[in-house]
Formats: structure tokens, sequence, C-alpha cells
């Protein structure tokens, strides 16, 4: 499976501030990679990298092209959903239609009126007049109806209720997504995700601090609820966080056999959002 994402030494200061600070990474095709730290870890630092957006120090290729110096190429082959909604108040769904078409290669405008017949959307109505997440599902049409390499998402579903939310993450996955496409995703619901990724990128104070597949994120990290009279002897393995549950305590272990655990108590696969709050204890102190 191809790189379609690199990045070596990627570093970005504001001032005297190490927005990211020496960042290695790999991103394959045919990946969903989720992206996740807590504000202001450098997420949307990293994807505005790769957009070109802004310069930065270091290593950086993008389907095989420096975003500093061969933008305008690069985003004949990338989407990007922001946290914002970035069309004028007085567009009207048509237009953008219409524009959206005159100016990028790969649209597909039959594609885009397929996914908007199953939406309220009409051609006549103005953004102003849209919900946010009308505005979603606008940006949700132009973007899959681009034969895009990479998609690039932003807190894609930031403030919209949960079914808007469920139907953005059901449309991508069912009419968007192939094995030839890449995604990148930020969100601060990582339970929404985590069935849907196919890898993990942990971001802290503009470090990766963990970088693996689902698959090797099953394989490392273990979960054990423990027996009373068996907590010492689960502390002495070295688990890399504890807490309590409901009066009971669940230590995290990255890297332990479960066979070894699995005497000490009730053993499962952590979910990701434990996984993150674990590894970013500390982050607000």
């Amino acid at each position: 499976m191809s790189i379609v994402i690199s990045a070596r030494g990627l570093c970005k200061r504001y001032g005297k501030q190490n927005v990211l600070d020496h960042v290695d990474f790999d991103i394959k095709r045919g990946s969903i990679v989720g992206l996740i730290g807590p504000n202001g870890s450098g997420k949307t630092t990293t994807l505005k990298a790769m957009l070109g957006l802004l310069p930065f120090e270091g290593a950086l290729s993008v389907l095989g092209l420096d975003p500093r110096t061969e933008r305008d190429q690069l985003m004949r082959q990338i989407c990007f959903i922001a946290d914002v909604a970035i069309l004028p108040q007085w567009l009207r769904i048509g237009d953008a239609i219409d524009f959206i078409e005159g100016v990028h290669p790969n649209f597909d405008r039959a594609k885009a009126q397929r996914y908007l017949d199953h939406t309220k959307l009409k051609p006549a109505m103005k953004v102003s007049q849209l919900s946010k997440g009308m505005v979603v599902q606008l940006h949700l049409a132009l973007v899959m109806a681009i034969d895009a390499k990479l998609l690039v998402l932003d807190e894609p579903t930031l403030g919209l209720d949960i079914l808007f939310r469920k139907q953005f993450y059901a449309n991508l996955l069912g009419d968007y997504f192939d094995d030839n496409k890449t995604i990148v995703i930020t969100t601060h619901q990582v339970e929404e995700v985590e069935q849907m990724l196919s890898d993990l990128l942990f971001i802290r104070d503009g470090k990766i601090v963990l970088s693996a597949s689902m698959d090797e994120v099953g394989q490392r990290f273990t979960e054990v609820q423990v027996m009373p009279d068996r907590l010492a002897a689960a502390q002495a393995l070295g688990p890399v966080d504890e807490r309590a549950l409901f009066g009971k305590t669940v230590l995290l272990f990255d890297g332990v056999p479960r066979a070894q655990l699995e005497p000490l108590g009730e053993v499962r696969t952590p979910e990701i959002s434990d996984l993150f709050v674990a590894t970013m204890k500390g982050t607000y102190a």
C-alpha cells in the first residue's frame, strides 16, 4: 500500500511557541485516519500544512507533491471540509454547483445532484436560508462529486445534532470512500468515528504521541477491571493509566500479553475515547 502523506521533522513556530515540534508520520492510501488531540495540540496546523495554507519547516509530501511549491497541482486532487461554513450567505445552491463545475476539472454535476435529491436542498435556496446541518449537506454533496484522492475533514460535524452527524458519516462511507481514496479527519467526538477509522494519530503539544493502526491498538492496549485482591499484582506490571469506575479500579496496559492479565480481572480492548483520555492526562492541568 503506497504512502499518500509523509512528514519528517515537520515544524511550525509562532513566535517562541512550537505548534508542531519535529513531527513524523506516514499515511497510507485507502486509510481513514483520525488525527486526534485536545485544543491547541497542533491538529489544524498539521492539516493546513498538508493543504499548503501556511509555511513550515521540515519535509512534507502529500500525494507525492510539496504543498509549499506545488499547491496548485495538489489542490486538484484534494477536497477539504472545515469546521465553519465558508460559503457566502448570498450564494444560491445552484450557483455553487455551477461554480464548482466551472473551476474543478474532476467535478461530476450529476453525482452532486443525485446526493442533493435525497435532501431538502433546492437550487434556488440561498446559503443564508440554510441551517448549519444543511450547509454541511451542501459541502458534502460538492465534495463527494469531485474525484479527489484525498479528503481532509477538520471537525466537519461540529455543532450538528446527532441525526445529522450519523447521516454525514454514513454518506461519507457509502457514497464517497473506496480503496483508492484516503480520508484524514479531526474530531472531538471520537466515539462517533471509532468504528470507521483504520488508523490513529494522537497529537499532544505539537508532538505525535501515538501512531498506530486500529489492529495494532487492539493488540497493544488492554484494559483490566481489577479484582481488589489482585490490585497490587496488577500495578506491579506497570500500567500506563489507572482510573476508578463505579468504585472499581481499571488499569490500562501497553504491550502486556492478555494471557498474563486475564487472571487479574475482567479484560477488554479499550475504547478510543478512553485511550485518548489516558494519553492526554495532564494536558489541561
